[in-house]
């Protein structure tokens, strides 16, 4: 650890403060007593230089286009592990030592995927037309009203019930909101069927009016789609301190109900520059509507008189290929090849747009290369996922990571709340 010198130019005065060693990527200069040190403070929006807090969960390298669960590459994550593998790792610190372990908190999850009695039938206050981002995010407040004990979280106990419980319950509501927005009538989980495979039964199935269990419909569900859940599951597992995730912790940092501060994540995750981006991305892709169309549209995004900007390219973090597209990249390749048709016509624009894009000097200079929304909408498609439901599908991702945060957050003695300062230029 060494330190830093700040010369105030008006006073002659100088400060020193500690440098921070990090495990891993730059040093940082502590400045939590720079203005009762100083008598001013920094200015950073956005907080893109900023750190809010210490963490141990997630790192990210955007000049090398690298990311980490607790050290480990997400490559290699995605390669060797389940979705529920990865909610274990992030909210216990420890992945399963063999299947049984991994078959025992898979089946754990599905035993909490039930949902109470009282929660269902809130969903009659929801417009049938009601997004699923808006249902989702006061139902996981409302959760906050029927586990109150989690207000006052006091042991390790605690916190694995909360985590657990809500990762448990949020395929189910995910799949009820959806059902709910269509009209279609909720099925019941099945503790038969995976993590994965059970959230897929749930959004498909359509009970038989003769027989006393459900049964899907025209199409059933297939090892390849529950291995491509899991994995675009595992990639939106935990990102750093992301806008969502700092809402959690911010939220939480007063002190207020877990659910309740996840229900804030939830409604920060929807917008259209964040989680909500998957979304736009195959908006945009049917507006460009031909390969023939992609130069015309690179034109404009380059054209800085023109508001059209390409969706899914480029990252706050990121100045290199994310991770996570790379992934997901050879993901629809592989789906493609095993019987999992992408659309071609959406396929082919984005493959197009990535080719030209990555090719012009004004996307390589800037950094702008495919990020993990890219390609994320186009399999989900292709997945049979609605449209709609790509945003709830990131927070059933998130929600181990927003879990974990949670809980670290929760654990340390020195957390505060959150309480930036501003630059007042009124009156």
């Amino acid at each position: 650890m060494g330190t830093i010198t700040l010369i105030n130019n008006e006073t002659g005065k100088s400060y020193e403060f500690d440098l921070i060693d990090c495990t891993r990527g730059p040093k940082a200069i502590n400045f939590s007593k720079l203005f009762e040190t100083t008598g001013i403070f920094s200015y950073d929006p956005g907080y893109g230089s900023t750190a809010g807090c210490e963490s141990t969960i997630s790192y990210i390298d955007g000049k090398k286009g690298e990311l980490l669960y607790k050290g480990i590459p997400i490559e290699d994550l995605v390669m060797h592990y389940s979705f529920s593998d990865i909610c274990k790792f992030l909210i216990s610190g420890d992945l399963p030592k063999n299947e049984q372990e991994s078959l025992e908190f898979d089946l754990e999850l599905r035993h909490r995927g039930f949902l109470h009695e009282k929660l269902k039938r809130m969903f009659d206050v929801f417009p049938d037309r009601a997004h699923p981002m808006a249902t989702l995010s006061a139902l996981v407040s409302v959760l906050s009203t029927l586990y109150v004990d989690y207000k006052d979280e006091g042991d390790t106990d605690d916190y694995q019930t909360m985590a657990r419980r809500i990762i448990g319950k949020i395929p189910t509501m995910v799949a009820y909101c959806y059902r709910n927005s269509v009209g279609a009538p909720f099925i019941q989980p099945d503790i038969s069927k995976s993590y994965i495979e059970n959230f897929l039964y749930m959004l498909r199935g359509y009970p038989h009016s003769r027989l006393k269990h459900t049964i899907y419909g025209e199409q059933e569900i297939s090892e390849l789609e529950i291995k491509a859940l899991n994995k675009i599951l595992i990639l939106h597992a935990d990102h750093g301190q992301n806008a969502s995730t700092t809402t959690v912790r911010n939220v939480a940092s007063t002190g207020v109900h877990p659910y309740a501060a996840i229900s804030s994540g939830i409604s920060a995750l929807w917008g259209p520059v964040h989680g909500g981006a998957n979304e736009k991305v195959l908006r945009q892709l049917n507006e460009i509507g031909d390969v023939k169309n992609v130069d015309k549209f690179i034109a404009r995004a380059k054209d800085k008189n023109d508001s059209f900007r390409l969706m899914g390219f480029g990252h706050r973090v990121y100045k290199n290929y994310d991770p996570r597209a790379k992934v997901l990249k050879t993901l629809k390749d592989e789906l493609d090849q095993q019987g999992i048709k992408m659309d071609s016509y959406l396929s082919d624009i984005a493959q197009k747009v990535e080719e030209v894009a990555l090719s012009d000097d004004y996307f390589k200079e800037r950094g702008l290369y495919p990020n993990v929304d890219f390609y994320s909408g186009i399999i989900l498609t292709a997945l049979k996922i609605p449209t709609e439901l790509f945003t709830p599908i990131f927070v059933m991702g998130r929600m181990p990571g927003w879990c974990a945060q949670l809980i670290e957050h929760n654990k340390n003695p020195h957390a505060r709340i959150t309480r930036p300062r501003q630059v007042y230029l009124g009156k």
